[in-house]
């Protein structure tokens, strides 16, 4: 439906700029359309079927049922297959459904079906390896937001080296090797009406696709091996395991009967794991704050202690955005605005939008899991019973998610600062910058929270406030290259918009408005889309900077007190522990 969409709107703006008189015309759109929608259909099913294979296995962790499910006479090729499987049934199932609409361009004229061919083999290959990586990291890791981040960090990072690579900036690797192992320049290589040179000596038209789709395929055998391989050393995890029994009741006699010294070092260097306890000492407890939600968020180790080095990971990819920066600062082009009328969008943008993106995914992804985790250990219904007001929990929340990602959200302003230092921005687009982003992770924060309060299943509140940060992001990418394809007024514009501003209304209302209504979401269900589309209209015609900031600023600070306030006010609804009279 989406594609469908996207075709329509494109053919609406062509015809609105010029009139199609002959199959020339066709042919050029056809070719403008697939090169259009090949890499957005990558981008998605990439992002649904890494998630869908995170689910799969997550859910049952989060349920404690994986254990039981090792307990069985189940092998672990059967579950590693089965878990995979699962994830990929739904993906799958979405990339059959567009298959139609995408052979359709053939009928258009300047894409072949070789291309299509190559375009579906090598999307089918990376969605069943964005699945076999997602189960992986969900089987090794025990927290769901470790398992998220770490993937789309693994996905990110991945893409990102390898558009080094095609670049031609890392050194005594070729730049052909991309093409072989990231899928997205294999579909834009796939896409170029005249077919590149095989990267091979002896090969066949198409070649480069049939290849990058086998190494794809190659990469999910192999994750798929691993898993099957570490499926029951890494489950359960060493906090679940439970220590000797009898090494227990030896320890627990021995403090009974007033054994107090030193712990034996003969049985400290040994193998053994259980060292007889020779001392035991109290620990002081530890102050508790007022607000006992922020203080388990600021002061424990509440998602895990790999997030130490899930943030190391991204420090690392945020240092490759501030070289590219700098290398961009050191040859002009952070600071000609005029080389870039034509392009529009500088290429310091382009290198640093994708960061920002990504960072508010993860600050998004630890929002929804600071309740979805609660719900499924089972803390939270204990923890709604206590004296904790609504804004206690709330505000708690979300001061502790960022803090927790505080790296998340300072690099993206300390980026944009060096921008100013090296006069890419003016004062006052860093001001109107810094604020937008601040109101941007304060947004991503309330959606996580939000989703993760009106959906009791975690795989439903998770999936709907990934996808709608996801879908949201890259509509707004979609719709700035649909507008550069095709020049014009806002007015001009706005009519063969309408059905996606109408869509993604819709959209947005189902998801975060349909279960807990209220009039302030329902207003920025629909009006979101409509301005984020105006804020690109003005952003697209230039120097209107202080437009484009107070639509952006003012429209998701309503959406997010939006979903602020009902969570206050009617906190036991919000978390459906009360029923109106029409439910009962």
């Amino acid at each position: 439906m989406m594609l469908f969409a996207i075709i329509c709107t494109t053919w609406l703006l062509l015809a609105g700029i010029q009139p199609v008189q002959n199959p020339g015309d066709l042919a050029r759109f056809g070719v403008l359309i697939f090169q259009l929608i090949a890499p957005f259909q990558l981008i998605v099913l990439l992002f649904m079927a890494a998630l869908a294979g995170i689910s799969a296995v997550s859910h049952e962790k989060d349920k404690q049922t994986l254990i039981l499910l090792l307990m069985t006479s189940l092998s672990n090729t059967e579950v590693v297959l089965g878990k995979i499987g699962a994830g990929l049934l739904a993906t799958l199932n979405a990339f059959l459904a567009s298959l139609p609409i995408v052979f359709t361009l053939t009928l258009l004229g300047g894409v072949s079906l070789e291309q299509v061919f190559a375009c579906t083999w090598v999307t089918g290959c990376a969605l069943i390896a964005s699945a076999a990586l997602g189960a992986t990291i969900a089987f090794w890791r025990e927290k769901t937001f470790q398992s998220i981040t770490v993937t789309m960090l693994i996905i990110a990072l991945w893409l990102a080296i390898l558009e080094l690579v095609a670049g031609g900036k890392v050194r005594f690797v070729p730049p052909g090797i991309a093409i072989l192992l990231s899928p997205l320049r294999a579909i834009l290589d796939v896409t170029q009406p005249i077919a590149s040179e095989s990267i091979l000596r002896y090969s066949f038209p198409g070649g480069n696709a049939v290849l990058s789709g086998m190494v794809l395929l190659g990469i999910a055998l192999s994750l798929t091996l691993l898993s099957i391989r570490m499926l029951r050393i890494w489950n359960p995890s060493r906090e679940r395991r439970g220590g000797n029994p009898e090494a227990d009741a030896t320890r627990v006699q021995e403090l009974k009967s007033g054994v107090i010294g030193a712990v034996d070092s003969r049985s400290k260097s040994s193998d053994d794991p259980h060292p007889q306890v020779k001392s035991w000492k109290s620990r002081a407890p530890r102050r508790v704050w007022n607000n006992p939600v922020l203080w388990r968020e600021m002061r424990t180790w509440a998602y895990g202690r790999k997030v130490l080095l899930i943030r190391l990971t991204y420090l690392a990819f945020g240092l490759m955005v501030a070289f590219g920066l700098r290398q961009f600062a050191l040859n002009g082009f952070a600071i000609q605005e005029s080389s870039y009328q034509d392009e529009l969008v500088p290429a310091t943008v382009s290198l640093l939008a994708p960061f920002i993106v990504l960072s508010l995914i993860i600050i998004n992804a630890l929002a929804v899991n600071s309740i979805t985790n609660e719900r499924d250990g089972g803390a939270l219904d204990l923890l709604l019973v206590t004296e904790i007001t609504p804004s206690e929990f709330l505000f708690g929340k979300i001061c502790g998610v960022l803090y927790v990602t505080k790296e998340m959200v300072a690099a993206p302003l300390i980026l944009c600062s060096y921008l100013w230092t090296q006069s890419a921005m003016t004062t006052e687009n860093l001001v109107f910058t810094l604020i937008t982003l601040i109101v941007m992770d304060l947004f991503v924060t309330m959606l996580g929270i939000h989703c993760g309060m009106i959906y009791a299943q975690s795989r439903a509140a998770i999936g709907t406030s990934l996808g709608t940060v996801f879908f949201l992001f890259l509509g707004i990418a979609t719709c700035m290259l649909i507008m550069l394809m095709f020049r014009g007024s806002f007015g001009r514009q706005l009519a063969p918009f309408l059905f996606i501003i109408l869509g993604g209304g819709i959209g947005l209302y189902v998801a975060l408005g349909s279960r807990n209504p209220s009039p302030a979401i329902t207003i920025s269900s629909f009006l979101l889309p409509f301005l984020t589309f105006f804020a690109i209209t003005s952003f697209i015609l230039r120097d209107q900077e202080l437009a484009v900031f107070s639509v952006v600023s003012l429209s998701y600070a309503f959406a997010t007190a939006a979903m602020m306030i009902p969570a206050l006010s009617e906190f036991d609804f919000a978390f459906g522990r009360s029923k109106t009279a029409d439910d009962e």
